[in-house]
């Protein structure tokens, strides 16, 4: 076994620790929320001024954009720690739903991409193919059962809409990201968590996927 997979193996074993702790103890989510939102911006903005630091003007209007959507996510994020220790329970769930989707589409993707391979996604990221993207779609829906009735108290048809728009939200984001970094020419976003890369590299598609899901789940 070489030494990048027993580091990816490692650190996966902590994240999946992590994110037990996350479900059972609100105090864990809350500073875990906090931790990953402050290091996925600080990588976020080392990956754009990569892009355009041979522009002061798109420079410029970066940075201004990046505050002003800072000032947004860190408020939304204010919001939902208040609301996760309010009486309104069922977000917690809703939001560990949208991490779990995110999570199993990367996997379904991994794996079918592997398995069955066949025509490219998009050339943004030359590893994603169609097949991954619809072993994504088919290893979110697995989830469903899990939650249906005993977690959460909607439609059969409402959760499985609502899940295969976070899948798709979440492949999305992790395509941006992707794009980002192409134009960026850099492999990951920093080298914080070994064999993964850096923490937007492994909630790229999450940081996308759990605002809508919450949302949805409000709304529907």
């Amino acid at each position: 076994m070489s030494s990048n997979i027993k580091k990816r193996i490692l650190t996966s074993i902590f994240l999946i620790t992590l994110l037990i702790g996350m479900f059972f103890y609100s105090y864990i989510m809350i500073i875990s929320l906090i931790i990953m939102a402050i290091i996925s911006w600080i990588e976020f903005y080392a990956l754009i001024s990569k892009i355009f630091k041979k522009n002061i003007l798109k420079d410029k209007f970066f940075r201004f954009c990046y505050k002003t959507l800072s000032l947004f996510y860190l408020s939304g994020l204010v919001y939902l720690i208040f609301a996760i220790e309010s009486e309104y329970s069922n977000l917690k769930i809703y939001l560990l739903y949208s991490v779990l989707v995110a999570i199993l589409s990367d996997i379904g993707g991994l794996v079918f991409g592997k398995v069955f391979k066949g025509k490219k996604l998009t050339k943004i990221s030359p590893s994603k193919t169609i097949s991954g993207s619809i072993g994504s779609f088919i290893f979110s829906i697995l989830l469903i059962p899990f939650f249906y009735k005993s977690q959460i108290d909607q439609t059969l048809l409402s959760i499985l809409l609502i899940t295969i728009i976070i899948s798709l939200t979440s492949q999305l984001g992790d395509l941006f990201i992707s794009l980002l970094k192409r134009k960026a020419k850099v492999k990951d976003t920093s080298d914080l968590l070994p064999g993964h890369g850096g923490v937007l590299d492994r909630i790229d598609g999450i940081i996308f996927a759990i605002p809508l899901g919450v949302y949805l789940f409000m709304i529907i």
